[in-house]
């Protein structure tokens, strides 16, 4: 995967979470983060600080983004499962 294709988020203990930048998408806030124009540093980096949630809280706010991220979704509608093998 290429680097413009993820979004670096960072806990306010400093941890990093890299993830699909379409998976991050999922989020309003961080997708007018990452394409509002101008220069923001979130815009230039690829990259998120919150530094009001905390490293457990962003590990499950990631998790609920790859839960519900369009790119499961179409993953998940090839996958083909005979209803003869229940």
């Amino acid at each position: 995967m290429r680097k413009e294709d993820t979004v670096k988020l960072i806990s306010a203990e400093g941890y990093e979470f890299i993830i699909d930048k379409k998976a991050a998408m999922v989020s309003q806030t961080i997708r007018n983060m990452l394409t509002s124009p101008g220069s923001f540093a979130e815009t230039q980096h690829g990259e998120v600080t919150f530094p009001e949630i905390s490293t457990v809280i962003l590990e499950k706010i990631c998790q609920y983004f790859l839960l519900v991220s369009p790119i499961r979704q179409y993953v998940l509608s090839r996958i083909w499962i005979n209803p003869k093998a229940f």
